[in-house]
């Protein structure tokens, strides 16, 4: 009988992950590739770190959801086969107050953070239902899925949008053996954030807030996520797992 630790693992398995060329989409891939997965990461830029073992990199824009199914086949002909789980880590931000937010940036972020993870998650689900095969869908949720933070407005949401879907696709899904989860990332330093740690005040602020006193390491998402890809997680669905430092907590 396999012990649970063989239930962690992703050895044979088949991954596309988003937004993989930096940041937490790329340590996210790495992390997944170190459990054992064949992984290609898509990304609207090339690789900050070429050196990323078992990472295949692929050039492609998600939010042209004309190609989408065109960057899967590309996926599935380097993984040899339908793509077993995904992991929608591309992300965009816009700061602004709510009454100047400009419509333009709104459409935009909404574009890459909801929509494009929809079409992808919803071309891929169809490949696996007509496949006969299991598999999982990872969401990259927010702090701001569960509670509110000011001049973010589309941000915020998009990420309580990616929880509605998340919480649909996982019912509907359920039957097929395809499972629908989100990870939730509280502060971690990457392009996203960047503009906010530089300021002194905020940055400070901010780790007054995490129980935990320091800031994320993409490394500590790596964790969560093969949990959520693997076996061990068969029977969690639809559920938003936060890793935060314990910010949601307190």
């Amino acid at each position: 009988m396999s012990g649970i630790l063989d239930s962690f693992s992703l050895s044979g398995r088949r991954i596309l992950v988003t937004g993989g060329s930096r940041g937490l989409g790329q340590a996210m891939a790495r992390g997944l590739s170190q459990a054992g997965a064949r992984v290609v990461a898509v990304a609207r830029t090339p690789v900050e770190d070429e050196a990323d073992s078992g990472v295949h990199h692929a050039v492609g824009d998600l939010s042209d959801i004309a190609r989408v199914g065109s960057l899967v086949d590309e996926a599935e002909k380097f993984l040899e086969g339908t793509v077993d789980s995904v992991v929608h880590a591309a992300g965009v931000q816009h700061r602004a107050p709510a009454v100047d937010f400009p419509i333009d940036e709104w459409e935009r972020v909404v574009r890459v953070n909801l929509t494009a993870p929809f079409a992808l998650s919803q071309e891929i689900g169809r490949r696996q239902i007509n496949a006969g095969i299991e598999g999982s869908h990872v969401f990259v949720a927010s702090l701001t899925s569960t509670l509110g933070l000011p001049n973010i407005a589309a941000y915020s949401a998009t990420k309580s949008g990616v929880m509605g879907l998340v919480r649909s696709l996982a019912v509907e899904w359920a039957e097929q053996g395809i499972r629908v989860n989100a990870i939730g990332p509280g502060y971690f330093r990457t392009a996203l954030t960047e503009n906010l740690f530089r300021n002194e005040e905020a940055r400070e602020g901010l780790m007054r807030r995490i129980p935990q006193k320091r800031f994320g390491n993409p490394d500590d998402l790596s964790g969560a996520l093969v949990f959520l890809a693997s076996d061990a997680s068969a029977y969690v669905t639809g559920q938003l797992v936060m890793v935060d430092g314990g910010w949601t907590a307190a």
